[in-house]
């Protein structure tokens, strides 16, 4: 490989470790952070925010790079990124870090997209599966990683550095690019999708506010008005030469196979917020202890991809894809036993195990939307598989925050206990009203203990899910 091909390859994954970490070091995090801003009440939008900009953002950002070029495209991303790390690092409440992440995950969207383009460009057929495989690494390292530098720097500095230490990264990334990246493109005349990216954008946004108020008048006008938008969406789609979303990509399998990695995604993301919750709320471990417990979960991940090219071609994609749904569901039901004296072992074995079923299920996924769709659409087809995920976790984290905060209230008010909110669990003045810790220990095992009960009747859905895949030809 050349010199130049490789050094583009180092500030791409510089940039990709940028983006891909954000996730797993603020799930090490948001413990410690709630607690300083008082936000356990808001702990679902951190997460909300920085996926939903970014999944907005994404379709966006292709056809961008197309017209303007990558190397403008991705550096102005990166830019973006940088500048909500900064004001996440000087966040002084829960509201002001919320928007923080937005402003990140508009940056992310760029980073996502741009990157395997970018990989399309400069390498041959040949070459681009080892190259992309590289890329693949770096979720493994960040999730690694992620937890472990989250930890150590809370423990050692404040949460404020985990966004910080973006910085430096970020600016090598660019520096690398601009100086190795010659690019010869040629302008495409393509008409940017502008209405139905605002449209798109508007139905998201306006159903995620009302799921995100938790009441039902809230939640009902919210669903009928995106799916008025929606309608009008598929009129402007059907019409324009270039459309954001191409409906011929949804055959019956794509469908499915996009359900079902909505639910798993929302799943997963669950696991990473509110394992990291239990482990440092309830049972009382450090961020670095709490970090690192997640990590074998990284590693079955990461093992499940020798296992596959073996079993695909041998069982065909539906049983591996239902293998491993089994396999998240008995994980879920090993953490609904999870209890407030629960031993640390236990947690990491559960890791461990729905790592499995996770690595073995999106692998798979993945593989089947794109031969659900001819070879020209496949890279839309992949895409639009992305978004889905990154909106299962999006609506997941949030329909997770209420059941979480609902359970709280409902434990205390099961005590005789009113007036004690989820965002001022740990508050002076909760302390001072007669709350002991060994009580808001138990109200959050309630709590969580509901939301573990949840991934599991989501599992259950999964794997019935998996069933209706047309995929009796092996790979």
């Amino acid at each position: 490989m050349e010199s130049k091909k490789r050094t583009i390859v180092v500030a791409l994954m510089v940039a990709m470790f940028l983006a891909a970490i954000e996730g797993t070091v603020v799930t090490t995090a948001i413990p410690t952070i709630v607690k300083e801003l008082n936000g356990f009440e808001l702990i679902s939008w951190v997460f909300s925010a920085y996926l939903l900009t970014s999944a907005i953002s994404t379709p966006i950002y292709g056809k961008l790079s197309d017209l303007y070029g990558r190397k403008n495209i991705i550096t102005i991303g990166i830019i973006i990124f940088l500048i909500g790390s900064c004001l996440c690092g000087f966040s002084q409440s829960m509201y002001q870090l919320i928007a923080s992440r937005a402003v990140q995950g508009i940056g992310a969207g760029a980073i996502f997209t741009i990157t395997y383009t970018i990989i399309g460009d400069i390498f041959s057929s040949s070459e681009r599966p080892k190259v992309q495989g590289w890329l693949s690494t770096v979720w493994g390292i960040a999730s690694l990683a992620g937890p472990f530098l989250g930890g150590f720097l809370i423990e050692n500095f404040s949460w404020n550095w985990i966004f910080f230490i973006n910085l430096p990264f970020g600016i090598i990334s660019i520096i690398l690019l601009q100086k190795n990246l010659n690019e010869t493109f040629d302008r495409k005349k393509q008409k940017i999708d502008y209405l139905g990216t605002i449209l798109f954008s508007m139905a998201i946004i306006i159903f995620l506010l009302g799921i995100l108020s938790g009441e039902k008048s809230n939640i009902v006008l919210s669903i009928a008005a995106t799916i008025v938008i929606l309608i009008l969406f598929y009129h402007v789609e059907k019409r324009v030469e270039e459309p954001i979303i191409p409906f011929e990509i949804f055959t019956k399998n794509s469908n499915v196979v996009n359900a079902i990695s909505f639910l798993a995604s929302g799943i997963l993301i669950g696991i990473d917020v509110y394992l990291p919750l239990y482990l440092q709320n309830v049972l009382g471990f450090g961020p670095t202890v709490s970090g690192v417990s997640l990590a074998p979960m990284s590693i079955s991940w990461f093992l499940t991809s020798f296992v596959l090219s073996k079993a695909i071609p041998k069982y065909g994609e539906r049983i591996v894809i239902a293998s491993s749904s089994l396999i998240i569901l008995i994980g879920c039901v090993f953490l609904s036993a999870l209890s407030i004296k629960s031993s640390l072992v236990l947690v990491i074995a559960y890791s461990f195990i729905m790592g499995f079923g996770f690595g073995g299920a999106f692998t798979t996924l993945t593989i089947v939307v794109q031969e659900s769709v001819g070879y020209n659409k496949r890279g839309v087809a992949t895409a639009a598989n992305s978004l889905v995920r990154t909106l299962g976790q999006t609506i997941a984290v949030s329909f997770f925050g209420i059941i979480l905060n609902t359970n709280i209230v409902k434990y205390f008010n099961n005590l005789g206990i009113n007036g004690i909110e989820p965002n001022n669990l740990y508050s002076k003045q909760a302390l001072s009203s007669g709350i002991g810790i060994e009580q808001i220990k138990s109200s959050l095992n309630s709590g969580l203990h509901q939301v573990f009960i949840t991934f599991i009747l989501i599992a259950i859905v999964s794997l019935a899910l998996s069933y209706k895949l047309d995929t009796n030809k092996k790979i």
